[in-house]
């Protein structure tokens, strides 16, 4: 029986606490209490399909030996995050403008891109949709997130056209496929786009495994989910992936301010990495 989503029941208090400390020791994220509502409708009809009364019963179960694939289940459905193409525009303007022209004179050979919260794959599509008309160099773009079915989804480089509508329209006709029939309403990025970025999983909570140095790193509306100790511990491991002089761009609604010696701010959201 399926449930309104204005009737869904918030898990008490306790039982909040009890996923707060789950998810913060699994992915390093604090999920604050006014996101009880989230959880509840992110996870209700998770506790229908697998017949417990309350959350408390729930999270007995992806805790115990037999929910280790439900588990997975529920925060891969509490960190999938809602997107769409050229979101905070000012930044593949500056990739394109200011970034990108002075490559070959600096007689750089490849351009190294990783987009670290990559979502269900707006970002590095958009991404590469600039590096593809404009790159002077051979590039290389790596994309990953926690969640794995998100990084699926991102493979299949299917949309809804809402997520589409601030692509520009040279790109959305060079880059991407109208859908026909049961695909009529979303479109898909061509194969060319889809085979040039090379998606995996990742926490950013972990260590990271050896990727070589990036130019420029995407780390974008993912720290404000971290407490500053753990945002700390991201950011000095992000300081190892960069190439001297690289860059690193946050969300607008994001500051480095006081956490990190390591990068030092040129444009809004947008830091240099500094000497080490």
């Amino acid at each position: 029986m399926s449930v309104d989503a204005a009737s869904v029941p918030l898990p008490s208090d306790k039982e909040f606490r009890l996923f707060q400390q789950l998810i913060h020791a699994r992915l390093g994220i604090f999920l604050p209490d006014q996101k009880k509502a989230l959880l509840s409708n992110r996870l209700w009809k998770r506790l229908q399909a697998c017949e417990v009364k309350d959350f408390a019963e729930y999270y007995r179960y992806i805790q115990s030996p037999q929910g280790g694939m439900e588990l997975n289940t529920a925060l891969e459905l509490i960190t999938t995050n809602e997107t769409y193409f050229f979101r905070e525009q000012k930044h593949f303007d500056f990739l394109r403008d200011d970034i990108l022209p002075g490559l070959k004179s600096k007689g750089q050979r490849l351009f190294r891109v990783w987009s670290a919260a990559a979502s269900t794959g707006e970002e590095p599509y958009s991404i590469a949709m600039v590096l593809a008309d404009r790159c002077p160099v051979s590039w290389e773009l790596l994309s990953s997130d926690v969640n794995a079915k998100v990084i699926e989804k991102a493979r299949l480089g299917i949309y809804p056209e809402l997520r589409i509508r601030y692509i520009p329209q040279n790109y959305l006709h060079r880059f991407c496929r109208k859908g026909i029939g049961p695909q009529a309403g979303n479109i898909r990025v061509n194969q060319e786009l889809r085979q040039a970025v090379d998606f995996f999983t990742l926490n950013l909570h972990e260590d990271f495994p050896d990727m070589g140095k990036f130019d420029l790193i995407f780390l974008r509306n993912v720290l404000i989910y971290f407490e500053n100790d753990n945002k700390v511990k991201i950011l000095e491991r992000i300081a190892k992936c960069l190439a001297p002089d690289g860059l690193l761009f946050v969300g607008h609604s994001e500051s480095l301010h006081g956490l990190t010696p390591y990068f030092a701010p040129i444009r809004p959201a947008i830091y240099r990495l500094s000497a080490r």
